[in-house]
């Protein structure tokens, strides 16, 4: 008889709710800290009020949960009868997050898997969904953790910024490459690669980077059965744009999520951030 596993992740995931609710999936807040004052991603500041901050050029900076918030959960899960406990996280490159998750690994009741995904936003959701249902069905944490890691090694994720100055600002991108775009007035296409933000292309008007955004994403996503999200900062027209051709033109689309991100991610994006994420079954 399997072990029951349960799956941890963090706030930058940003799973929706019934999701969560309905996998039994637990998310572990990182904090935004806006004019000094912390604030829980997902509970105290929206995303709406975080492009505000950054419209106004106030001072943001983003930080890890600390040992003891995750120590909090992997107890919970224990205590609602777990035996064994995947933890997955964000790109350890973006964040300390998954080193508190290790640290507080070592104390938890139960045996617990800490992943670093190499992801971020839905890119991450999908894996601790895919643990989640592997776990589900019957499966052990090897299995659970298996599963995320092949979900991590599909994926794809694009991503289109009107400005690299708040990647650069968190440090996030080099600075370099931020001085590049702003000199050549071209618009970045970027990726993930290797749990790194990459420079993809660099293309020369906004909705030109955005065709060629979606472009990328239906050639990722082939003739595959395949899961999408669709994620914005301040600009729900466009994301909805292109939820609606991407519906149209991916063949394989099982299911599709449209969702503005959270305070962390915006913070390190700014307004007017639209992303595909392409995940195989």
């Amino acid at each position: 008889m399997s072990r029951h596993v349960a799956i941890v992740t963090d706030s930058t995931a940003y799973l929706p709710r019934p999701a969560m609710a309905r996998h039994g999936i637990t998310s572990v807040p990182l904090t935004v800290v806006v004019g000094g004052e912390a604030l829980e991603e997902g509970t105290e500041i929206s995303a709406r009020s975080l492009a505000l901050a950054l419209q106004k050029r106030r001072s943001v900076t983003t930080s890890r949960p600390s040992p003891e918030e995750f120590v909090r959960a992997y107890q919970a899960a224990a205590d609602a009868g777990a035996t064994g406990i995947v933890s997955l996280h964000l790109s350890a490159e973006f964040s300390g997050t998954y080193d508190a998750a290790v640290v507080a690994a070592r104390t938890a009741p139960v045996p617990v898997r800490v992943v670093d995904t190499g992801m971020v936003a839905m890119a991450l959701g999908f894996c601790a969904l895919a643990a989640a249902e592997a776990a589900e069905a019957g499966g052990s944490v090897d299995e659970a953790v298996a599963a995320a890691e092949k979900r991590a090694a599909d994926m794809a994720a694009y991503f289109y910024v009107d400005t690299l100055d708040y990647l650069r600002r968190g440090g996030r991108i080099g600075a370099a490459q931020a001085l590049l775009g702003s000199a050549l007035a071209v618009k970045p296409l970027l990726t993930l690669d290797g749990g790194r933000i990459e420079m993809l292309e660099k293309v020369r008007t906004a909705s030109k980077a955005i065709a060629r955004l979606e472009e990328l994403a239906v050639e990722r996503a082939g003739s595959a059965d395949v899961d999408v999200a669709v994620h914005h900062l301040a600009a729900p027209e466009r994301a909805e744009k292109l939820a609606e051709r991407l519906r149209e033109r991916i063949p394989g689309l099982v299911e599709l999520h449209v969702s503005e991100v959270g305070a962390v991610i915006g913070a390190h994006t700014g307004p007017g951030l639209l992303a595909a994420v392409v995940s195989p079954r």
